[in-house]
């Protein structure tokens, strides 16, 4: 019996070091994959590729709330694997403790580090939440500072209105706006709930029937940009992205001015053409716009939009 405990001993040993190793290994190359993954994120028209003040700041706060929460993340790992290592079955120095109960120490530390992480996150959060409201106007680094373009922004099924109302003229699914230039949105929906956002810009929106919700933004690099709708609202939701076109200030007064030169004029009954649903509308434009339109949609006076099931509202509000 002694011969045979003697002889199978080592083996038991070595496969104990082998699955022990094999765990670590596997472990490390999950960890390559998601990192390689990760980085991979950030490339493209992404909210880690920010062409404006807004989206920076909101990149910058999403890394740290990662590196924040690594300071649990890594230790807890790096703790697992060692204990695996270290409490395997083929190693005699590891201490067997059954009837090891409290330490304060261990509670400290347990209790400290996850506190600190919340209170971290928390004033994160508290702190760019004021700084980054979308209502709070922004200030550019362009000297001296431009005036604020103020663009109203409709979402209709399943299209997006875009009028600009001291130039008064409107685009559909596109929006040409002047690079450096702090950007006014005011947001409503001529039907359903919807989300406006420009994923590079950052700060989405709701718009809702009803009422106009305010976001401030501003693009500093030229380019043209994708935006979308990013809450589901019917059968054409999928199609209903417009572009961002960010133009220096000297295009952007050009394409005013062919703008105006030619096309349709955006007035009630032009409005009520737009109600009707459409899906992959290619952009255009219109050369002028009643004023007062938005207000109008805002508070119902015109009809509101289809809707999902597509049946078309009927009389005024």
């Amino acid at each position: 019996m002694a011969s045979t405990v003697e002889t199978n001993s080592p083996p038991m040993q070595r496969v104990g070091h082998r699955s022990g190793f094999a765990m670590i290994i596997a472990v490390l190359r999950s960890l390559v994959v998601l990192g390689l993954l990760a980085s991979l994120g950030g490339c493209g028209e992404t909210v880690l590729s920010p062409i404006g003040p807004v989206g920076a700041a909101e990149r910058t706060i999403l890394l740290d709330a990662v590196a924040i929460m690594l300071a649990i993340v890594v230790p807890t790992i790096v703790a697992t694997l060692a204990f695996a290592w270290w409490f395997r079955a083929g190693n005699s120095r590891a201490r067997y403790l059954p009837t090891w109960q409290y330490s304060g120490q261990l509670e400290l530390l347990v209790w400290s580090v996850p506190a600190l992480v919340v209170l971290f996150l928390g004033g994160i959060a508290w702190i760019s939440s004021h700084e980054l409201d979308p209502a709070q106007p922004l200030t550019s680094t362009v000297k001296p500072a431009p005036q604020t373009l103020e663009v109203e922004v409709v979402s209709l099924d399943w299209k997006w209105l875009f009028i600009y109302p001291d130039q008064q003229l409107a685009s559909i699914n596109r929006l040409v706006v002047p690079t450096g230039v702090p950007l006014h949105l005011r947001v409503t929906s001529a039907t359903v709930m919807n989300v406006f956002f420009v994923p590079r810009l950052g700060s989405e929106i709701y718009s809702m029937s009803g009422m106009a919700t305010q976001l401030n933004l501003q693009a500093d690099q030229p380019g043209t940009f994708p935006g979308l709708s990013a809450n589901f609202s019917g059968d054409g939701f999928s199609d209903m992205a417009f572009t961002l076109e960010a133009v220096d200030s000297g295009k952007f007064a050009a394409w005013v001015t062919e703008t105006k030169s030619a096309g349709d004029v955006l007035d009630d009954n032009a409005y009520r053409h737009l109600l009707r649903q459409s899906r992959n509308t290619q952009p255009y434009t219109y050369r002028a716009v009643d004023a007062g339109l938005f207000n109008r949609i805002v508070s119902m006076h015109l009809p509101a939009g289809y809707g999902p099931g597509g049946s078309p509202s009927t009389g005024e509000r």
